[in-house]
């Protein structure tokens, strides 16, 4: 059983980093263009823009989940969409109250560790890190090739 899993990680992984990314990603185009019931607290409005630091964050959710969800660049920006949500659960939700069932800041700390997994773990399957990954190693390969030798 172990073996089988084990053979189907990079599988469930790039599923969960497609899922995550689209996730945030959907966040950010809400409070940045108003769809999909808009942005939290405005009844289908939008985030004003430059609008410190709710404007900046639904930026970072959507570059930074179009990133994670097309699995390019996974690493850097699951870390920067991981730092922006510990930013938003310390600054905006633990004033309120110091667990996130409490605060309301549960979405956060998810995000904040899903991000955080995805640092470490990379893209998984299916992602675009691997093609460019390939491109960059086939094109060292062929530039190898046809460097002379020097004697």
């Amino acid at each position: 059983m172990t073996a089988r899993l084990h053979t189907a990680q990079p599988y469930v992984l790039g599923l969960f980093r497609i899922v995550v990314g689209l996730l945030f990603a959907v966040h950010g185009a809400a409070s940045l263009f108003g769809v999909l019931g808009g942005a939290a607290g405005t009844h289908g409005g939008t985030i004003p823009a430059g609008a410190w630091p709710g404007w900046y964050a639904a930026v970072i959710q959507l570059v930074a989940g179009a990133l994670v969800l097309l699995g390019l660049g996974t690493r850097g920006a699951a870390l920067i969409a991981s730092g922006s949500m510990a930013y938003a659960y310390f600054d905006v939700h633990q004033q309120a109250a110091l667990w996130p069932i409490q605060n309301g800041g549960e979405l956060s700390v998810l995000f904040c560790w899903s991000f955080f997994l995805l640092v470490f773990t990379g893209s998984g399957a299916f992602g675009l890190d691997r093609l460019v990954a390939r491109r960059t190693a086939a094109d060292a390969r062929a530039g190898s090739e046809q460097a002379p030798m020097a004697a």
